[in-house]
């Protein structure tokens, strides 16, 4: 179980991102087109996963944005944007601000993503949702690269994600 805050207020998660050098959990996520997706459908590309709570907050909101800009600027490479918001919520929002270059997907049907990955928040007033976190998968299907950020209202370290990418 980790610890993060929430504007300065101790909450938990379910677990701890999985280890630099580990094989990526597998997971089962759905798209906006309500198709589920699972790791081998990204096989030989580097992936990084842009976890977050809720595209309803400006955090979220911005970083969705500022990966989509890195993710045009790649090849070989794929951002999905997770959280537990409805598939037409992540369709909605890519719409109206011209988000082309991630994937978002939802939890829609399988809950155990954020439970393998360790970000499922347990407590606090966002228990439930996922906390704002980044992994980089390697194109041998391994954690290159994990940031739990430490504070949910903060944006990830987007430097940092960059360098371990290439």
């Amino acid at each position: 179980m980790a610890e993060i805050t929430l504007k300065g207020n101790l909450i938990h998660t379910s677990g701890n991102l999985p280890e630099i050098g580990t094989k990526a959990p597998d997971f089962k996520l759905t798209g906006t087109d309500l198709k589920d997706l699972s790791l081998k459908d990204f096989s030989g590309k580097i992936l990084i996963l842009n976890i977050f709570p809720s595209l309803d907050t400006d955090v979220c909101a911005m970083s969705v944005r500022r990966f989509n800009q890195m993710a045009a600027e790649m090849d070989n490479m794929k951002v999905l944007c997770i959280s537990r918001d409805l598939p037409f919520a992540h369709k909605r929002f890519c719409v109206a601000e011209g988000i082309e270059n991630v994937v978002s997907l939802s939890e829609l049907r399988d809950l155990n993503f954020g439970n393998m990955y360790g970000v499922r928040i347990v407590d606090g007033p966002m228990a439930g949702l996922l906390a704002r976190s980044v992994v980089v998968i390697d194109t041998e299907g391994r954690v290159k690269y994990s940031e739990l950020v430490p504070e949910i209202t903060r944006e990830p370290d987007y430097e940092s994600v960059l360098k371990n990418v290439g």
